[in-house]
């Protein structure tokens, strides 16, 4: 018999032997799981629910809110978040992944969310949507329960095997150059800078990644900075999320300084800093596969590896 509940202490390891079992393109240490869930700040043991059958975990669904602002006071008080699901490919069609999304949903309806989606949480989403492609029971499986296809980010990789800037990008930095503005890998007279520049800018998700990088051992060469003259205009990260060095971003030029080639210039050189380290390839997991930014990565040598599809219920 089938029974359900919220987590409790030491299901961490059957959860993650499970999602191991259920979702094969994604595989996840217990040290992830530690960090992405268990010590996330938003973290809620009720909405972490899971299916047991004799004495085994077969069925998890992890719903979120917002308890700690990203930025200022926003807590996003009408937003939810189901970050992942997953039931064992024996228990599947059974009525078990329903009674867990259904315990999930009311836990988030009784805490005031209006919406949920699937899967575009910040700051610790493992993938920001659902991969079709991979999970096609997944993604069937939300559309049944009433979620909708929002929007379709992809993630690109580029080998960085034998990566040299073109001469075209050489020119451009030299003619930037000319023009008062510098690249430059960040010092500590930067870092509040850029941290703002990033949050109020672009994204307060974005101001939140590098500063817990730096705080967790990320090295400041791995910041890049673009000014116009004294003004900071841009910049640009690898090894900034989970420590990992071929990740790379986020990377962002302000609105007022676009069209002059400095993301160009910026990815280029953050590409050869990567290659100098002995890097092998360089990789992201969401970007507009039809905006400016996933245009310039495509000229750059970046392939689209994966689409995901964000999606949202209203409660």
């Amino acid at each position: 018999m089938v029974s359900f509940r919220y987590y409790q202490s030491g299901d961490e390891k059957g959860i993650v032997e499970l999602w191991n079992e259920c979702l094969l393109r994604d595989p996840l240490t217990q040290k992830r799981f530690r960090n992405l869930v268990l010590l996330d700040a938003n973290f809620d043991p009720l909405g972490l629910r899971v299916a047991i059958e004799g004495g085994k975990i077969i069925g998890c669904l992890y719903a979120i809110r917002r308890l700690l602002p990203m930025a200022g006071t926003e807590l996003e008080p009408e937003n939810g978040w189901i970050p992942f699901f997953f039931v064992h490919p024996d228990i599947r069609r059974t009525g078990v992944g329903d009674k867990l999304m259904k315990d999930g949903l009311e836990f988030l309806a009784a805490n005031g969310r209006k919406n949920a989606f699937f899967a575009s949480y910040a700051p610790n989403y493992i993938l920001p949507g659902l991969d079709e492609e991979a999970y096609p029971e997944g993604y069937a499986f939300l559309l049944k329960e009433g979620f909708e296809k929002q929007y379709s980010p992809v993630a690109m990789d580029r080998s960085l095997v034998g990566f040299t800037p073109s001469s075209d990008v050489l020119e451009l930095k030299a003619k930037r150059e000319k023009e008062g503005y510098t690249f430059l890998t960040a010092e500590d007279k930067d870092i509040y800078e850029v941290i703002q520049f990033a949050k109020n800018v672009f994204n307060p998700d974005w101001g939140r990644a590098i500063r817990e990088g730096i705080l967790q051992g990320l090295p400041l060469h791995r910041i890049l900075i673009a000014r116009d003259n004294e003004k900071l205009v841009g910049f640009c990260i690898y090894g900034g999320y989970e420590g990992i060095p071929e990740r790379f971003g986020p990377f962002g030029v302000g609105p007022d300084q676009q069209g002059k080639g400095l993301g160009k210039i910026l990815l280029n050189e953050c590409l050869k800093n990567m290659r100098a380290e002995g890097l092998h390839g360089a990789w992201f997991l969401w970007t507009g596969e039809k905006s400016s930014a996933g245009y310039l990565y495509k000229k750059t040598g970046f392939e689209v590896t994966r689409k995901f599809h964000v999606m949202k219920k209203s409660l």
